[in-house]
């Protein structure tokens, strides 16, 4: 069973919560997910960065990186984040050529 994180922007929430479980059901994936804010708290620069620092270690431990790029969108924290999964010799599959 591959061990996959989902990066994406967070504009895309609810997209990425029915990719997840289509990936775990219909792939058979293990599914490392971001931490979604639905209450809406405020962030504050410190709770961000432990927000940052959890999803790169999950990029730690995973085999790949699924990338949701809904009608090619990558904003600049999910591009560092592909960086930072390449450079660390992870697999990256791009929803846009993936399930969709």
């Amino acid at each position: 069973m591959k061990t996959i994180t989902i990066c994406g922007s967070m504009k895309f929430a609810e997209k990425m919560k029915q990719i997840a479980w289509r990936l775990e059901v219909e792939k058979g994936f293990n599914v490392l997910q971001c931490i979604y804010n639905e209450q809406n708290e405020p962030i504050t620069d410190e709770a961000q960065k432990h927000l940052d620092a959890a999803h790169y270690r999950k990029i730690d431990i995973c085999d790949a990186v699924y990338i949701v790029d809904i009608d090619g969108y990558i904003g600049k924290s999910v591009a560092d984040e592909i960086l930072y999964a390449k450079e660390n010799g992870k697999e990256l599959i791009f929803h846009s050529n993936s399930l969709k």
